[in-house]
């Protein structure tokens, strides 16, 4: 079935047939859905439905949809299934899914299901790939794929391919190796099939190839990888030789995974959470940001408290009334800079020098600055306000939009040479910072050109 869409009523069916045991017509059901679609379907599921499905269909097909689980639904799923009906699920599977999902089991588990697999190669490849840290190159890629010593024959080549790909779900490339099984380059397959049979494939392999090391983060690989349009990448360890390759369904995912923690950060979310996740989480992930609102709030009173004389002069009183103006301006000033910085840090394209970026930064604060400050002039004769007052909040707004402009651009950029995620100047802190600043620099202005 393709573009298969799942709604209300086929998940409702589904429920059914699993109280009903039916198993015959759930086999029925599900028999010409792609492995994701019916990973989507389980994830409308509760975990002992979930469970009553991934027992029922083959493991061939489950393999395929453990991966592509929802993490809570995967965690749930794995608790109700024996260290055997895990192993027998991780054997099927390629090295990098099977290590994720064992990473994902408790250490007595972890030694339980791998006692269970049979084939000793595969655990080796496992506990080699649980050493890396999980989002660097080692601890996303995957040990299956196809390598050739340059001093083989063509012929040779081929028979070695064909005994390779057995192993191997797809083939994106033949990577060329040394006697010591050091990276040396990868094969085109034209040439390969269109070369002598008894030429050597040190004579027809391309010594120019892409590759990452072990240590390398996951976000560095993405960019190597969508710089040169890359479908896999081979990865070597510290003495160049070869120990395995990147997919592009892997970066994806990685990708996926960065976007969402970079999209809660900016929301004021501290840890990765679902929307399933518990109170108790939920409340975890999201109060330390809360808390920083509040302090700011704070701040904000203590400034305005300084500052409480114009509430005495009617001629000024009318200051206080534009201050959520100042404080909103100055946050969505500071996040949309902010949010520019951020996006470009993480394509890799933040190019020029930073005085080039700070002159930038000013000269589109001016621009738009006095573009908002001519409308709030006109804004304030349209309401019979004082000339001088409207040009002192035009002045301190447009002081205030290039002072949040230049914070929400530099702050991302020092904590990312700091080695902190930039993603966290999007959200609250700037938001935050900003608003206080803003209203303290409005009044200080203020008292300086009105003189109070």
């Amino acid at each position: 079935m393709s573009n298969f869409q799942i709604n209300k009523d086929f998940v409702t069916t589904i429920k059914i047939l699993i109280a009903e045991e039916r198993n015959t017509s759930l086999k029925k059901k599900l028999k010409d859905l792609h492995y994701a679609d019916i990973a989507e379907i389980v994830n409308e599921l509760n975990s002992d439905q979930g469970t009553y499905l991934i027992k029922l269909l083959d493991s061939k097909k489950t393999a395929d949809i453990l991966p592509e689980l929802d993490e809570y639904q995967r965690e749930a799923v794995l608790e109700n299934l024996s260290p055997k009906e895990i192993a027998e699920e991780v054997e099927i599977l390629d090295s990098d899914d099977a290590a994720d999902i064992i990473a994902e089991l408790s250490e007595e588990r972890k030694e339980k299901v791998m006692s269970e697999i049979s084939d000793t190669s595969h655990i080796d490849d496992i506990r080699e790939l649980l050493t890396y840290e999980e989002s660097s190159a080692g601890g996303l890629m995957a040990k299956e794929l196809v390598s050739v010593q340059e001093d083989l024959s063509v012929l040779k080549c081929l028979n070695t391919i064909k005994t390779q790909a057995e192993e191997v779900t797809r083939i994106h490339s033949v990577y060329v190796v040394d006697s010591k099984n050091k990276l040396k380059g990868r094969l085109s397959l034209k040439d390969l099939l269109t070369a002598n049979s008894r030429d050597k494939v040190k004579n027809i392999y391309i010594p120019k190839v892409d590759y990452v090391t072990v240590d390398q983060q996951g976000e560095d690989v993405a960019k190597v990888m969508s710089k040169y349009d890359l479908e896999a990448i081979p990865v070597v360890n510290s003495k160049k030789e070869l120990v395995g390759r990147i997919t592009i369904d892997d970066i994806l995912d990685l990708i996926k995974e960065e976007a969402e923690k970079d999209y809660q950060l900016a929301a004021g979310i501290a840890t990765d959470v679902e929307a399933d996740d518990t109170i108790f989480e939920l409340t975890k992930a999201r109060l330390p940001w809360l808390f920083l609102g509040l302090l700011g709030g704070l701040g904000s009173v203590f400034i305005l408290q300084e500052f409480e004389v114009i509430m005495l002069r009617p001629d000024l009183r009318s200051l206080f009334f534009y201050t959520p103006l100042i404080a909103a301006m100055a946050g969505n000033v500071g996040v949309q800079s902010s949010a520019i910085i951020v996006q470009g840090l993480a394509n890799d394209n933040l190019k020029g020098s930073l005085l080039s970026r700070l002159i930038k930064e000013i000269r589109l604060s001016l621009i738009n600055g006095l573009a908002l400050s001519i409308i709030l002039v006109v804004f304030g004769q349209s309401i019979n306000q004082d000339l001088k007052l409207s040009l002192t909040i035009s002045l301190s707004m447009m002081s205030v939009i290039i002072v949040s402009a230049l914070i929400g651009t530099f702050t991302p950029i020092i904590l990312n040479k700091k080695g902190v995620d930039p993603a966290i100047a999007t959200g609250p802190f700037i938001t935050t910072s900003n608003d206080i600043f803003g209203i303290f620099l409005f009044f200080y202005i203020a008292k300086i050109i009105l003189v109070f």
